[in-house]
């Protein structure tokens, strides 16, 4: 008997030893984590190192992680696997294509990619059910939203507002799943093969009209510059004219000034000499017209004979004595 006793003793003993190695020891790796539960209910949440729980008393709660297989057609598979150790690195969720119809009655597939991070494994756990099928599906039914808000080609245009808004929205949504989303992308629009061939020719006539309106406006600056470039000519030979006509005025105001004072001057010689009585004012009148109707006379091409009035004695007197007058006045003692 006691031998007996003794060998279910061992037995126990090496039973009980092997399932508390099994179950009692686990191991956590670096950015991993294990939620524990005691009798069904939530006791602590195990971090990175060598960590003892008690068998059949406490285990890990599992969560489920999907993610989609590529077949070589194209086509993908989703696989789900259920997990007792939670990956705190960024996950990528790629899910496959989806059909949303635009605001003007479009309708279009859409491959999106999102990434996300479990910030709160106890909340991951018990706030949701299936966490990877909840956020593609939230992702999902609000990208539909967005897109049906929008026509055709503002989803082409709006790729940013479009991931913004999917990524606020998630964000609202999955505030108490423990979870922090991180990045969001539309991968690639499909549109339906007859709208393709409508968006190429569109794109197309909307190339050329950038050209020409290009085209045109090169042409427009081009003229600018050309009739600025005439007018600034203008300006220039408007400039330079007018100061060479400046020039020449104050050339020719010197010169007529010049005149004037030879001919104040003369008029003042003349007028001490008519004072100090050396030539009576009318001796200089006559003789000066006498002058000017000889001059009249003789300037003619055919004439050839000189007619002097009969007082030409008296007049050459006047003229010698202008002539005199005029000695006088080159003498050097006027000139100093």
């Amino acid at each position: 008997m006691p031998s007996t006793f003794l060998l279910a003793f061992s037995l126990i003993f090496l039973f009980l030893l092997i399932l508390i190695l099994v179950y009692g020891i686990h191991v956590v790796g670096q950015t991993e984590a294990m939620v524990i539960e005691r009798l069904g209910k939530y006791s602590r949440t195990l971090k990175p190192g060598i960590r003892f729980v008690m068998p059949i008393i406490e285990n890990p709660r599992k969560i489920m992680t999907l993610y989609y297989m590529k077949e070589k057609d194209g086509s993908t598979t989703p696989i789900m696997e259920w997990k007792a150790k939670f990956d705190l690195r960024t996950r990528s969720h790629d899910f496959p294509k989806q059909t949303a119809i635009t605001k003007d009655n479009v309708v279009i597939d859409i491959d999106a990619f999102l990434m996300y991070e479990i910030i709160n494994p106890r909340l991951a756990v018990y706030s949701v059910y299936d966490l990877a099928i909840a956020i593609e599906g939230l992702a999902k039914t609000i990208l539909r939203n967005i897109i049906g808000e929008m026509s055709l080609d503002q989803t082409f245009a709006s790729r940013d507002v479009i991931n913004i808004g999917i990524r606020t929205e998630l964000e609202k949504a999955t505030e108490g799943w423990g979870i922090k989303v991180k990045f969001v992308e539309l991968q690639d629009i499909i549109p339906p093969e007859n709208i393709k061939g409508a968006l190429e020719m569109q794109m197309r006539a909307e190339r050329e009209k950038r050209a020409k309106v290009a085209e045109a406006q090169a042409s427009k600056e081009a003229a600018i510059l050309e009739a600025e470039g005439r007018s600034q000519a203008r300006i220039l030979d408007a400039d330079a004219e007018k100061r060479a006509k400046m020039l020449v005025a104050d050339g020719e105001a010197g010169a007529r000034l010049k005149e004037a004072q030879a001919e104040s001057l003369s008029i003042q010689k003349l007028a001490d000499y008519l004072h100090d009585g050396k030539m009576s004012a009318e001796q200089y009148v006559i003789a000066m017209r006498y002058l000017e109707t000889l001059k009249e006379m003789i300037s003619g091409k055919d004439n050839k004979v000189v007619y002097l009035p009969y007082e030409a004695a008296g007049i050459l007197g006047s003229l010698g004595s202008i002539k005199e007058i005029f000695k006088e006045w080159n003498s050097p003692d006027q000139r100093k």
